[in-house]
């Protein structure tokens, strides 16, 4: 049943609503989806800040080295540490450049183009999603290789070549790269869920008809909301403007897709290359 609710969030709600349980963020859904546009350019300063404090101690750890070595005095090893800039952060960095460049910041006028909007940027989280996986795909699929070798083992020669190369970590499944996996297919599911909810509310004139009359009763720009969530097992979309969380719920039931439909599109797409809606 479709069905329309409005709720006064507390900010303890509002941040729930936002983020998500601590847990369920950091195994399964990465945070970026759920921030906000300002959120994103606000840890894209917090990244570059790091690195400029990098450039700054690199600056006087030179300098000062330089000194020293002209009046004959020997730098420790280590000493100009401070100023590398470590992978982590410049991964942290690199992925809060892509929330911005990823992230619409042009203001929807209407819940078609709100939904279109949230859509597009989905699309484009489920791609670097995509590239995760198929990277840890990659890992996995290299140590599983090993199964041919293992056919072929049947001379000692053979055995110890094969247990040989079972204790590399190159053939050989480690517990941190099946939860990367793990965290990898999570991700990709979250992103796919929430592209394919948000490309089919968009198409849902009920519901954005819905939104629209909400909006226009009230004096608010579609796009300026501060939240939007999906629930999947509710069927609920929340959109939050101003502190206050208004939920559409029971709009995309036809709509849903189990593995079994799945397994079908990937066999449709597989014979004709480009899916379809009823595929």
């Amino acid at each position: 049943m479709k069905k329309q609710k409005q709720k006064l969030l507390l900010s303890a709600t509002a941040a729930l609503l936002v983020n998500g349980s601590a847990v369920h963020a950091e195994s399964h859904q990465p945070p970026s989806y759920s921030q906000t546009g300002a959120q994103k350019i606000t840890e894209l300063k917090g990244t570059i800040d790091i690195i400029n404090n990098k450039l700054l101690a690199s600056g006087q750890l030179v300098n000062g080295s330089v000194g020293y070595a002209t009046v004959g005095r020997v730098v420790v090893d280590d000493a100009l540490d401070d100023a590398l800039i470590t992978d982590a952060q410049f991964v942290a960095y690199t992925a809060a450049l892509g929330k911005v460049v990823a992230h619409d910041y042009a203001t929807a006028q209407d819940a078609k183009q709100l939904f279109t909007q949230e859509h597009t940027a989905a699309m484009n989280q489920l791609t670097l999603a995509v590239d995760l996986l198929t990277s840890a795909t990659s890992v996995l699929a290299t140590a599983t290789s090993v199964s041919a070798v293992a056919a072929e083992a049947d001379t000692k020669p053979e055995q110890v070549a094969l247990q040989d190369m079972l204790q590399t970590d190159e053939y050989s499944i480690q517990a941190s790269e099946v939860a990367t996996y793990n965290d990898a297919v999570s991700n990709v599911e979250t992103y796919a869920q929430k592209a394919g909810a948000f490309m089919a509310a968009a198409n849902n004139t009920e519901l954005t008809a819905s939104i629209d009359t909400y909006t226009a009763t009230n004096n608010l720009v579609a796009g300026n909301y501060t939240a939007i969530t999906y629930t999947q097992s509710v069927d609920e979309f929340v959109i939050t403007w101003s502190g206050n969380g208004t939920g559409w719920s029971g709009y995309l039931t036809d709509d849903m897709k189990d593995a079994t439909a799945i397994y079908g599109a990937n066999t449709y797409m597989q014979q004709h290359g480009t899916p379809i809606k009823d595929m």
